[in-house]
């Protein structure tokens, strides 16, 4: 429901101008603490960093009052008042991050950690453990606040008392441990770039639980553990989206289906939200109506709802934030919901950045800012220019349709994108958002008292969740679901002007039957109709590099709309959308360097509409699970698989092709690719091509890490290629001889935005720079082409612009 008006009487009355001071007061604050991490950087960690900064915001908040004076010319006391406040957020918040920054530094660990020490620990730890692809397998991370550290460079029987925050990686013997625990254990300490944590520590062994989590988080992960015990006979996608729908819990979201919600315009519902909070205590509120409670009454039942909210969701920062905004939904909810839901935004802000300092950069603070302001200011707005509609019916369109109009020139920045059908497909969505995460939290309360109950309920919440998916797949699967849009600063500055005249514009326009029913079958055949995109697949295109997230997809032109396709990545709509801008109809040979799901379970989007001649694989099946299930899959399609003849040179079409490893002589060696006391077997096993298309030499090289690059190089000795595409996502594991050895003048490194991993990493960049290598990446370019023009080497990115 959007914010109230008042009574009817007060509606037919001139509108109350909108009271706009917290939100000012909001917006000056979080300017102080963009002003803080981006002048200052990481230079805070010191006193002398911490003077100037403040020295700094105190000149320029001086500055900005002083000319508001002399434009604005003799000021009212609320005016006074106001500057007053605007100054003092502006202060506030510019010292908080500087503040917290100084205060992780004083604990002590970055003197250890700048040694390498090895220490005894002793800490709370303060958030769930994530397991990840680990350089030796399966690892797992997660963060603690270190109490005690015991080490012998502080001196024999000595320990140090603080209270730091530190983030761990570890073995999977830490994946059981408790969100709330108290553990012992022991690692080396290594700098961190992030200047709101005193350390990282690589641990050894398992940790010593000295007590268990308090009986509120103990109970939180219970009910976490029943939704998904509610869910868990339904399909994959049902049973991954209702938890993180109901917590937040994206532990199970795969890349396919994250890929698709982004295309729609649906992510926010795969993460916590202000929107989960509104829908989980204004259900709670309306129950609680139900069994008399009123008044003061109400007030109780929603601030329980919310320390609940916060429980289950786990205190992070992207939480807190969640609901921040949440809260400010409940007080739109009411009579006067645009002044009070305003008042509320600016007063959220400034209590965010106060807590999490960190978050005043973050891109979902900003868009949770923008979506709610959207919603409290311009929704009401539209809504009522859709007064020739049911009144449901208009707010179901205005509520989507305003937070887009308020995010999406930012969107753009992040993705260089612009969903068309994201209000379509959240208009279809809304109906069955507020069923799945009410049902799922029931199915999950009333699954701790009698399971076939929470099952029932699971059920229930699985169903409304399938529909969103449904919605979600026939929204990405539509011939334009989303247009690329330049991310620098012209093409989001006009995004942003387009943003606020049609934000302008639309209740005008909405208020005609005519022009919006023009409008709507216009956007339809624009949706409906595939978009040609010139210039693309460019002339002379030899490799095309997918953009498919954490994964490798990559594609060599074999002419006459044939190509060797090298990997599938993780998701198969986007590695049939690459193939379909690059025009690919025909895949003699798809070669599928090892059996890591991120190269593999794109699997479906390569012969998807094309035929597909052979598979091959490296001869290493592992992981098992991932190998068999490759194997199924070809047999279904009826495509006949192999292993990759390894020295044999041979061509497909206009690419000469042959593959250099594994070798076979090694293979029962220690050391071999099989071997995983040097690094990782699937990795070290990939298999690794040298390819020749018009002229160019290309070395396209898995996962292979130290172990088998350093071999490779005494097998192949001198190699020179024109082009290489650097293992592993370009992770710090690298053999620089190998890589700078080659010679390349092009490197490019397949690598999903915002990855867990750290890829690529800092040193594997400078190493490549120093060679004197053109480095294409996809998360910062989007599909990344190279192209054979006049002998010489093109490099173009999605945007259609050519670098270089």
């Amino acid at each position: 429901m959007l914010p109230a008006q008042g009574s009817a009487a007060e509606s037919a009355a001139a509108p109350e101008p909108l009271d706009l001071r917290m939100p000012l007061l909001g917006g000056c604050g979080w300017a102080g603490g963009l002003l803080t991490l981006y002048v200052s950087g990481q230079a805070v960690s010191t006193g002398r960093g911490l003077l100037v900064v403040l020295l700094t915001v105190v000149v320029l908040g001086a500055l900005a009052l002083w000319c508001w004076v002399l434009v604005r010319g003799p000021l009212g006391r609320t005016q006074h008042w106001t500057l007053a406040g605007c100054a003092l957020c502006f202060l506030a918040e510019s010292a908080a991050p500087a503040l917290r920054v100084e205060s992780v530094a004083a604990t002590g660990l970055g003197s250890l950690s700048a040694r390498g020490a090895f220490a005894e620990l002793t800490g709370v730890v303060t958030s769930d453990p994530r397991r990840y692809d680990g350089r030796f397998g399966d690892q797992v991370v997660l963060r603690v606040r270190v109490s005690e550290v015991t080490s012998h460079r502080l001196g024999t029987g000595t320990g140090l008392r603080v209270s730091a925050p530190v983030l761990v990686f570890a073995g999977t013997a830490w994946g059981d441990s408790e969100l709330g625990s108290t553990v012992r254990f022991s690692g080396f300490l290594q700098d961190s770039q992030d200047p709101e944590l005193a350390a990282h520590v690589r641990a050894r062994g398992a940790p010593e639980l000295l007590w268990r989590a308090p009986l509120w988080w103990r109970a939180a992960e219970q009910v976490r553990a029943s939704i998904r015990a509610s869910v868990a006979p339904r399909s994959p996608d049902q049973r991954a989206l209702v938890p993180a729908l109901v917590a937040g819990d994206d532990a199970d979201i795969s890349e396919s289906l994250a890929s698709t919600f982004r295309v729609t315009g649906l992510t926010h519902l795969l993460a916590v939200s202000g929107a989960n909070l509104t829908l989980l205590v204004g259900a709670l509120m309306v129950a609680g109506r139900w069994l008399g409670v009123r008044g003061r009454g109400q007030y109780v039942v929603g601030a329980a709802g919310i320390v609940g909210f916060l429980m289950l969701a786990r205190l992070e920062p992207s939480v807190v934030r969640a609901a921040a905004m949440g809260t400010v939904g409940l007080l739109g909810m009411g009579v006067n919901g645009r002044q009070r839901g305003g008042r509320a935004l600016g007063v959220a802000v400034l209590c965010v950045l106060l807590i999490e300092p960190s978050l005043a950069d973050s891109p979902g603070f900003a868009l949770s800012v923008l979506a709610t302001a959207g919603i409290v200011y311009l929704a009401p707005r539209l809504r009522d220019a859709l007064a020739w509609v049911p009144r449901g019916l208009a707010e179901a369109i205005a509520v989507p349709l305003a937070a887009q109009l308020a995010c999406t020139p930012l969107v753009a920045a992040l993705s260089a994108q612009v969903s068309l059908v994201a209000v379509l497909t959240n208009l279809l969505a809304a109906p069955a958002v507020g069923p799945a995460t009410v049902l799922g939290l029931s199915g999950g309360l009333l699954g701790l008292l009698w399971a076939p109950a929470g099952l029932a309920f699971g059920l229930l919440a699985a169903g409304s969740a399938g529909w969103i998916v449904l919605v979600a797949r026939w929204g990405s699967n539509l011939p334009t679901p989303a247009v690329g849009w330049p991310a620098g600063v012209a093409g989001v500055t006009t995004l942003a002007l387009l943003s606020v005249a049609m934000a302008t514009l639309a209740p005008r326009v909405l208020r005609s039957r005519r022009l919006t029913a023009s409008l709507v079958v216009g956007a339809m055949v624009l949706v409906l109709t595939r978009l040609p995109t010139p210039n693309w697949p460019p002339e002379g295109w030899v490799l095309a590099v997918c953009d498919v997230g954490q994964g490798d997809a990559l594609v060599l032109n074999a002419g006459d709309g044939d190509a060797v396709v090298v990997d599938a990545g993780p998701d198969p709509d986007l590695m049939d959308r690459c193939l379909r801008r690059l025009e690919v109809r025909r895949v003699p040979l798809l070669v599928l360097t090892h059996f890591h799901a991120d190269h593999v379970s794109g699997l479906g989007g390569v012969w998807r509409g094309r035929d597909v001649g052979l598979i091959e694989t490296t001869s290493l099946g592992s992981p098992p699970g991932q190998a068999e299930w490759v194997r199924r899959a070809g047999a279904a399609q009826e495509i006949p698989i192999g292993v990759t003849p390894v020295a044999l040179t041979r061509s497909v079409g206009q690419v000469r092709l042959q593959a250099v490893w594994p070798q076979p002589a090694s293979r029962s060696s220690r050391g071999s690719p099989e071997s995983d006391d040097e690094g990782s077997g699937p990795n070290n096993a990939s298999v690794v091509l040298l390819a020749e298309v018009a002229s160019l030499r290309l070395l396209l090289t898995g996962d292979i890490e130290p172990p088998a690059q350093g071999r490779l190089v005494r097998a192949l000795g001198g190699l020179h290629v024109d082009v290489v595409k650097v293992p592993h996502h370009g992770s710090r594991f690298q053999d620089f001889g190998f890589l700078t050895g080659l010679r390349a003048q092009v490197a490019v490194i397949s690598v999903g935005s915002d990855n867990d991993y750290g890829h690529p990493a800092v040193e594997t960049l400078s190493a490549l720079r120093r060679a004197g290598m053109r480095i294409a990446r996809t998360d910062q370019h989007g599909d990344v082409v190279i192209a054979s023009r006049r002998g010489g080497i093109r490099v173009f990115v999605r945007d259609f612009t050519p670098e270089g």
